[in-house]
């Protein structure tokens, strides 16, 4: 669960969500709607690749649609939902091994990571940076680095998405961090 307490937004999500399970289309559109941007911004980041995220969040909202009316909870429908899409991720990332070694990954990976510019660091410069050194990171660290800074969660809930123990999550963290430093590190020098 959120630690923070409920939103309008989250408001919003559960009634969307309870009028979902009674089978309200108009429903179902807003709700996807309101979600569509963030899942695929989650898919992007963890895939790397535009094409295969949109195939990604396809496959979570058939995986949504088709499993909505089980949600016992609908206050948990936002780390329900970033969990199926983690998964059809990682499901995409296990096929893509499948399909190519890891050199050739490795390669591919560097061939289509954005260069980072150097001199001046404004802004722009710096995420563009910051994109390059988590593209080069494991998908599990760029997965958990994701939900804490760019979606905003909290240890318990990127323990609920991940299903893994807070612990787990902090130490995860904390290696995910030292990794970006160092790639940071690394690609400053």
């Amino acid at each position: 669960m959120r630690t923070m307490s409920r939103t309008p937004e989250d408001i919003q999500d559960e009634l969307l969500v309870l009028r979902c399970q009674e089978g309200d289309d108009d429903a179902l559109r807003a709700l996807i709607t309101r979600w569509q941007p963030r899942l695929g911004r989650l898919a992007w980041r963890l895939t790397g690749n535009r094409e295969s995220a949109r195939d990604a969040v396809q496959e979570t909202w058939l995986a949504i649609v088709r499993g909505l009316r089980r949600l016992d909870d609908p206050a948990r429908f936002r780390s329900w939902a970033y969990r199926i899409a983690v998964n059809k991720c990682a499901d995409w990332t296990r096929r893509r091994v499948v399909l190519r070694s890891a050199a050739s990954d490795l390669r591919d990976a560097a061939a289509s990571a954005p260069r980072a510019v150097t001199g001046a660091a404004d802004q722009e410069d710096d995420a563009a940076h910051i994109r390059d050194a988590m593209a080069k990171l494991p998908g599990e660290q760029r997965a958990i680095l994701s939900l804490h800074y760019l979606d905003e969660m909290g240890v318990s809930e990127i323990g609920e998405v991940l299903e893994i123990p807070k612990g787990t999550v902090k130490s995860r963290l904390h290696h995910a961090r030292n990794r970006l430093r160092q790639a940071l590190e690394r690609m400053n020098e």
